[in-house]
């Protein structure tokens, strides 16, 4: 059974917060704000996900990364599931969540997960100290998706 667990002690994840966001200097900007939880599968922590609250009534997965052997098992889905009815039963209307133009099967999951574009931040990775690819695509924008909370 997959559960998520408050965190307190933000940094000691910081490991896995670089398995999603290769910059530790960006990860420092959010490193403590919102609200951060660790991804716990029979009392170990296997994965984390930081939540930012951007406007009244809306909130970001800024970051969510999951052990590399426990990927493509379903738990990011549920995860994501779970957030999603925590967040509602709190008043929240819209969940959103960002990543890269380059990040195919990010691309993928989000919508299979219900969530549909929104916006592009033009140029968000050109901020990094260093030039990211994936899937031989440069990571320029941020592709932003959305889902309603009702």
């Amino acid at each position: 059974m997959t559960y998520l667990q408050q965190v307190h002690n933000r940094h000691d994840y910081l490991p896995l917060l670089l398995l999603a966001d290769e910059s530790e200097t960006l990860i420092a900007e959010y490193i403590n704000k919102g609200e951060m939880y660790t991804i716990c599968e029979q009392d170990h922590s296997i994965g984390v996900c930081l939540f930012i609250f951007p406007a009244e009534g809306i909130v970001e997965l800024k970051n969510i990364a999951i052990v590399p052997d426990r990927r493509g098992t379903g738990i990011g889905k549920q995860v994501l599931t779970e957030s999603c009815t925590m967040f509602q039963k709190r008043g929240f209307s819209e969940i959103i969540v960002g990543t890269a133009n380059s990040s195919l099967e990010n691309i993928a999951f989000y919508q299979k997960c219900g969530f549909r574009m929104n916006s592009i931040r033009r140029d968000f990775f050109c901020d990094y100290p260093a030039p990211l690819y994936e899937n031989g695509i440069r990571a320029l924008d941020m592709i932003v998706f959305s889902k309603e909370l009702t």
